[in-house]
């Protein structure tokens, strides 16, 4: 289930209270007092088994008594006795629960509850939280101690505790929400529903989240990219510390780090920053890059402010000799190119509105942080008025502020505020919540940005997929490095020539074969690091040397590991590598987020360097370019003293492709690539390993995020015998489909899109083509033997987040209609919503539009004038009977 009956959650019409109380200090006293306190409209309608008014209430014996059926039902009884209340409430028509009640570790009792719930759909928040408040709905169905103010902040916390104490925070800041929701166990009711709920609820401006875990990925990932699409999502994520205690200090909170940033979410440290984060997200402002530039009356707030930019990864403005030039008759002690505008401590308006003006004109930089340290009591709300006063044409201007003290600032924080300027007290604080938004709007950059299309390579499928048996057929989970280097060539990923030797004799023939120098390891699939038990020798110049090395090889791994079976060696021709980088790349199997890939510095060193960054597949150029760029070895792989620039395009090639084969294979959970040479020529693989395991059957619904589905490629034929192509859309597309609406007819444009669009920009576009298979399906077509630029229509499923209906859209590009195509894409679609098990296909269509009614008659759709507009039609199919 997802968002189904969430509404009875936050604004029901009536509210039953099972296990409420008259004890003072209970829990069932304070859910009673909340309950009638906090303004709800509805009647509240206590249910106790001896009949005791709670509160002055009339309290009903049974649930089946009630004189109206509740909406929301709030139990706080004991565990063992809450399936069968969970039963009693689904058979009198509640909708929702939200379950107070502890107890309920035995997975028995969880399973009796999600059965007593499950045939009437009563959806369970809980068991084991705090409650739920919607106070504009007059909702406090919690233990809270308080009842907030109404405001526009959504808080979802996995804590009762964290709760509660965000609202104590927040009700002395006067910080209102729209809704608080503690999801305590999650039985029913998760983080991935309440951001689907949350993301179309018109009262909630921006989403805060306190995370310790995710219970179902993909359901995560696809509501928190929908709706960071849509609003500021701003997360907490707790926990940090167990992966240290289990020894996975570079574990799950990475690729946690890596979800949040791959679904356009805000990841914060502290409660404080999680509502700094939203009052500066809240004012619109949004730096193109980490350039700041610092404004100070003085040295000292300024050098403050330069410390943190440069401890938290920002940048210093570099100003051009324009600038400098107008600011000079300003700053007494002289400037820097780079370095805080200093300006005499007793600078007055003019002063800082000229400095200001000469900043904001600067190419150089990407905002100004204005700070200035106390003075004069007024003086400083004059400055603040001449700073908010300072504009830049067509935009706003990208301006920060920060007045130092509490009594003389206070003032000017509240014109700054009204002006919808971020204001901070203190020059550190200003500059975390500069690279607040750098980082915010990197993740949402991620989420809009349109990759380039990159020609797919040579992939020899028939030969991986021999490999992968071959093992498997033998009973083994580890790959000999031959094996995995098989397994990569099949994907054309640059691998050194390696050859198997039986023994020190033949491992010498080889070499001589071979040519020298040549390495030599051991071969054994029970060895991981064949460096940590001496199993790798290197530059052998001869082939006495290395039947010589191989003998004393096999004595000393058999030394070290005794139990390891010893296959023999593998020799390889040493590959130059004066100038190449060492590289490691992988894939591991996240036990919450499926498949992850892996990047960063390589060589016997790598575990212990710890540069590594990891991301979530699929991969595309640019995703694969991130994550790139997120490590230190990137800044050496762009060149340095005689070193030229590695090839980075065959580098982020490598890790698309490593998406690519954990996509094709369900049967890999490990690939470890160590190391991956990279220079100015390419890459090449010395050493891999791959660690298979047998097919769980779930294939690519193991990943988070789904990869493109390939397999639903296809051609098809009209019955004309006219043949096209058609295919899921791809993020690349969007070249492709802006091309396709800019031939169409401007009327048809407005028959799809209901209103004219000139225009079709990078933000509507991409929302077109940058699509989330688990949610939505769009089919491009095109003609025989056209290029990936010539759309010649496109047809779109998004189902809704129950995934039982699902609403259709179609063009054609107009000089294309009347061919059939239409049909076929029609068609497309509903072959795949049947597939996804969707029961019902909608869609609304002008009533002028008189040939898309028709097609959808012809197709079995039934038509009704819309409920909202009377210029609307809708029409619906039922797909099962469609598929009949």
């Amino acid at each position: 289930m997802t968002i189904r009956n969430l509404d009875a959650l936050f604004a029901p019409q009536a509210i039953a209270l099972i296990g409420g109380s008259n004890r003072e200090g209970s829990v069932g006293a304070v859910l009673a007092r909340n309950l009638f306190g906090a303004g709800f409209k509805g009647p509240v309608m206590p249910v106790h088994p001896r009949g005791e008014a709670i509160r002055s209430a009339v309290s009903y014996r049974e649930i089946a008594d009630l004189p109206a059926t509740p909406d929301l039902a709030v139990v706080a009884t004991p565990a063992a006795g809450v399936p069968e209340i969970a039963a009693a409430l689904g058979a009198r028509g509640c909708r929702a629960a939200i379950v107070i009640s502890a107890g309920f570790e035995e997975p028995a009792l969880r399973q009796r509850l999600l059965d007593a719930a499950r045939p009437s759909l009563l959806r369970l928040v809980g068991p084991n939280g705090l409650g739920v408040i919607s106070p504009r709905s007059g909702v406090n169905a919690s233990f809270a101690h308080l009842n907030p103010r109404a405001g526009d902040l959504a808080f979802v916390s996995q804590s009762d505790t964290i709760a509660s104490s965000v609202l104590d925070w927040a009700d002395v800041r006067e910080i209102g929400f729209s809704h608080v929701v503690s999801v305590g166990d999650m039985i029913d009711v998760d983080i991935g529903d309440l951001l689907d709920a949350l993301a179309a609820d018109p009262k909630t401006r921006a989403i805060l989240l306190y995370v310790e875990t995710i219970t179902n990925a993909r359901k995560f990932m696809t509501a928190a990219r929908i709706a960071a699409r849509a609003k500021p999502v701003v997360v907490i994520k707790a926990g940090r510390w167990e992966d240290r205690a289990n020894g996975q200090a570079a574990g799950s909170d990475e690729v946690y780090d890596a979800a949040i940033r791959r679904a356009g979410m805000l990841r914060v440290r502290s409660l404080r920053d999680l509502f700094a984060a939203v009052a500066t997200l809240a004012s619109g402002l949004r730096p193109r890059g980490d350039r700041l530039a610092i404004l100070a009356n003085g040295g000292g707030p300024g050098a403050i402010a330069a410390d943190t930019l440069a401890d938290t990864g920002g940048r210093l403005a570099a100003l051009s000799p324009e600038t400098r030039a107008r600011l000079a008759a300003l700053v007494p002690d002289g400037l820097t190119a780079e370095g805080p505008v200093a300006l005499p401590f007793d600078a007055g308006p003019a002063a800082y509105a000229e400095a200001l003006g000469a900043l904001l004109a600067d190419p150089g930089q990407d905002a100004v942080l204005v700070l200035q340290a106390p003075r004069a009591i007024g003086e400083g709300l004059e400055t603040a008025r001449a700073v908010a006063a300072v504009t830049l044409p067509g935009r706003k201007a990208p301006i920060l502020a920060s007045w130092l003290g509490e009594r003389a600032a206070r003032e000017a924080r509240r014109l700054f505020a009204a002006k919808a300027i971020p204001t901070y007290a203190t020059p550190d604080e200003a500059v975390r919540g500069f690279m607040q938004l750098v980082e915010y709007r990197r993740n949402q950059d991620l989420l809009m940005q349109t990759p380039p299309a990159i020609a797919p390579g040579n992939v020899d499928l028939a030969a991986a997929r021999r490999a992968v048996d071959r093992v498997l057929a033998e009973g083994r989970r580890v790959m000999t490095e031959p094996e995995a280097k098989t397994l990569l060539a099949a994907y054309a990923v640059p691998v050194v020539r390696t050859e198997i030797a039986a023994d020190p004799a033949a491992a010498a023939a080889v070499a001589a074969r071979i040519g020298f120098p040549v390495a030599l390891k051991i071969l054994s699939g029970d060895i991981q690091h064949k460096t940590d038990v001496g199993g790798v020798r290197l530059d052998l110049d001869s082939a006495a040397a290395v039947e010589e090395a191989a003998t004393h090889m096999r004595k000393l791994v058999q030394e070290r590991r005794p139990g390891a079976a010893i296959e023999g060696f593998t020799v390889q021709p040493m590959v130059p590598a004066r100038r190449a980088h060492e590289l490691v790349v992988g894939v591991r199997t996240d036990p919450v987020f499926g498949p992850v890939i892996s990047f960063g510095q390589g060589g016997t060193g790598a575990e212990l360097i710890a540069d590594r960054a990891v991301g979530l597949p699929p991969l595309n150029g640019l995703l694969a370019r991130e994550m790139i760029g997120r490590t230190e070895v990137s800044r050496l792989l762009a060149g340095y003293s005689d070193r030229p620039p590695a090839d980075l395009g065959a580098v982020a090639a490598t890790l698309i492709t490593l998406s690519q084969i954990v996509a094709d294979f369900d049967e890999i959970a490990e690939i470890d690539i160590n190391p991956l040479l990279a220079d100015e020529r390419g890459v090449v693989a010395l050493d891999a390993r791959i660690v298979l395991a047998p097919s769980s059957g779930r294939h690519r619904s193991r990943f988070a995020i789904q990869p493109y589905p390939g397999e639903l490629e296809e051609t098809v034929s009209t019955r004309s015998g006219t043949a096209f192509r058609l295919r899921p859309i791809r993020p690349e597309d969007e070249p492709g489909l802006v091309a396709m609406l800019e031939r169409c007819d401007p009327e048809d444009v407005r028959l799809r899109f209901f209103a004219p669009v000139k225009t079709f920009g990078h933000a509507f576009a991409a929302r077109l083509t940058q699509i989330d298979y688990s949610r939505e399906m769009a089919f491009v077509g095109f003609g025989d033997g056209e290029g990936p630029q010539d759309i010649l229509g496109v047809a779109r499923l998004i189902a809704d987040p129950d995934e039982e209906t699902a609403e259709f859209g179609i063009m054609v590009r107009s000089d294309q209609k009347g061919r059939g195509l239409g049909y076929l894409l029609m068609n497309a679609i509903l072959r795949h919503a049947a597939r996804r098990g969707l029961k019902t296909v909608t869609g609304e269509v002008l009533a002028e539009n008189r040939s898309m009614l028709a097609m959808a008659g012809a197709l079995g759709f039934r038509q009704r004038i819309h409920e909202d507009d009377v210029a609307l039609r809708r029409v619906e199919i039922d797909v099962a009977v469609m598929m009949g």
